[in-house]
């Protein structure tokens, strides 16, 4: 291999010397400083598009975010007892509290165009729930669905105040300050990657319908964006609403074409158009109101469950937080910010208990995407798209046509918005020393761990939620389970460890020194700029909230 036909020996590339001054390899082409906000945005967090173009975005923003919330409903709803119309009423109620909670984080809470939505880490203490009622008889199946959605309103009720002290008591801004960009880059980026079981896995139930759509996308907003300058700006903000409506109306087809009449059960679900049954069965008009499924009912064995599901949505938001912050070309969130957000989020699962969610909330991480999708991260149009969550969870018709879109073509988005999620946490890397040995130990244990432990509960949870812990506590099992089943948490929890006991004394190579000033609240200029309360809401506030 080194040597030719004639059997002589190729001789080595000539080294070219760098410039008297320069480093090594400057020579060979141009290095890159580190950025601290990204320069190919559009419209920054304070930076609005027009009226029009914003609303477009919004209601981009809002069909994103909808199949996490179609997801969880198709999950839990049925294993309740819950029919059609149940389905329909829980995802109207979904829709609702999450434009609640979107404006109470956008306005207040962590300021970052974080769109806020139904979280899966609550799947695990719902199923445990589900099965406290699965042995009783009850008059008939939706008997037993209320019962159950009454348990889960009020293990939120009580679960949403171990996030409200958390974050009032600056208890969790105080663990951020441990934090480097070496913990932030597992972090964020497991935050995208540990959601690839909601990727091709789930494009893969209907392959004639998810990968045109993947491949769709993918072709019109990157590549056709360059044949035109009108279609560049058009394409880059809008295929993504292109490519929807044009590969629903061809599973439209396929549908009424009877192309999975003979199918099994499971293709007609994820392929048919007209499957989820959710047109017919949704009201007119409906405005979801507190306690609609009957007085809560307190019972401490799943209230303990629900707390570590709390834990772990706080884990997964404060991930999304600094993914959307380096999208939305703002500076790394302050420790009194997150705690702040935090703090908020359990005052949303509070408002949550009260209108009969069936699981928490935590920061969208599909909407961050998003952000990078469009090259937009307006504060503004994430407000905007809160109007749309309202007004299609009370006119439950409309709402249900598009909450019919086969789950396949979400599956399709989210392969490619969870993969920028990712991308956007291993940008951090470039704050700390990426050449440290320390540092790559540190990174590569929490990455790998991070999925490989989750991956290992998940595989070894049975269909009704028991997890690979039994001891004979079930709310120790279910704290454990979740914790242990989440990614983010997993990946926070491995990651804090080391960095803080393995030569942490390298303050320069854990990139603490760029790291430092935005963690105090006068650290950087711009920690005003992006993170201040809007019309002066500060000046009412107690000063240990804000």
């Amino acid at each position: 291999m080194g040597e030719t036909e004639n059997h002589h020996h190729t001789p080595p590339p000539a080294q070219v010397a760098p410039a008297p001054g320069l480093p090594l390899g400057a020579a060979r082409g141009p290095t890159w400083v580190p950025a601290e906000q990204l320069q190919q945005l559009h419209y920054c967090i304070h930076s609005n598009p027009s009226w029009p173009i914003a609303c477009l975005l919004a209601f981009q923003h809002y069909i994103v975010m909808l199949g996490t919330i179609v997801l969880v409903t198709n999950a839990l709803v049925p294993r309740m007892g819950g029919d059609n119309g149940d389905k329909a009423r829980v995802i109207e109620t979904l829709l609702f509290v999450a434009g609640i909670n979107t404006l109470i984080q956008t306005m207040i809470g962590s300021r970052l165009p974080t769109v806020m939505s139904a979280s899966f880490a609550f799947t695990l203490p719902v199923l445990s729930i589900i099965n406290d009622y699965a042995e009783r008889s009850f008059e008939d199946e939706h008997q037993r669905f209320l019962y159950t959605m009454r348990t889960i309103q009020g293990s939120l009720i009580v679960s949403s105040f171990l996030n409200m002290i958390l974050g009032f008591s600056r208890a969790w801004g105080n663990l951020t300050r441990f934090f480097s960009p070496i913990i932030i880059v597992p972090l964020v980026s497991i935050v995208g990657l540990g959601l690839f079981a909601r990727g091709f896995p789930l494009l893969a139930n209907c392959v004639e319908i998810g990968l045109p759509m993947l491949v769709f996308l993918v072709i019109s907003q990157q590549y056709l964006k360059g044949i035109h300058p009108v279609t560049e700006h058009l394409l880059e903000r809008f295929a993504l609403l292109l490519c929807i409506a044009l590969v629903w109306a061809f599973a439209a087809i396929l549908t009424a074409a009877g192309a999975y009449n003979n199918v099994k059960q499971q293709t007609k679900f994820s392929c048919r158009t007209d499957r989820s049954f959710l047109i017919s069965s949704a009201p007119w008009i409906r405005i979801p109101y507190p306690f609609q499924w009957g007085t809560p009912i307190f019972k401490a064995s799943h209230v303990f469950g629900m707390m570590g599901a709390a834990l772990v949505a706080s884990a997964e938001s404060t991930g999304t937080f600094f993914a959307a912050s380096r999208l939305s070309g703002a500076t790394a969130p302050p420790a009194y910010i997150l705690t702040r957000s935090i703090g908020l989020q359990g005052v949303g699962m509070l408002i949550e208990g009260i209108f009969g969610a069936p699981v928490g909330n935590t920061a969208s991480v599909e909407n961050v995407g998003l952000l990078g999708l469009t090259h937009i991260g307006s504060r503004r149009v994430v407000q905007i798209s809160t109007a749309f969550m309202f007004f299609l969870s009370i006119f439950g018709k409309f709402g249900a046509l598009f909450a019919s879109i086969p789950l396949p073509i979400f599956a399709a988005i989210y392969c490619i918005l969870f993969g920028i999620v990712a991308a956007s946490g291993i940008s951090f890397i470039q704050f700390a020393n990426s050449n440290s040995m320390r540092n790559l130990y540190i990174l590569g244990l929490s990455l790998f761990l991070g999925i490989s432990i989750p991956q290992y509960f998940v595989t070894n949870t049975s269909p009704d939620g028991h997890g690979p812990v039994r001891t004979n506590g079930g709310w120790f099992n279910d704290i454990l389970n979740t914790i242990f089943s989440s990614p983010p948490a997993v990946a926070m929890i491995v990651g804090t460890l080391l960095d803080n006991t393995l030569e942490w004394k390298h303050v320069d190579d854990r990139g603490l020194p760029w790291w430092r000033p935005f963690q105090r609240r006068k650290g950087d200029v711009r920690n005003e700029e992006f993170y201040s309360l809007p019309l002066r809401i500060h000046q009412y506030m107690p000063t240990r909230f804000l």
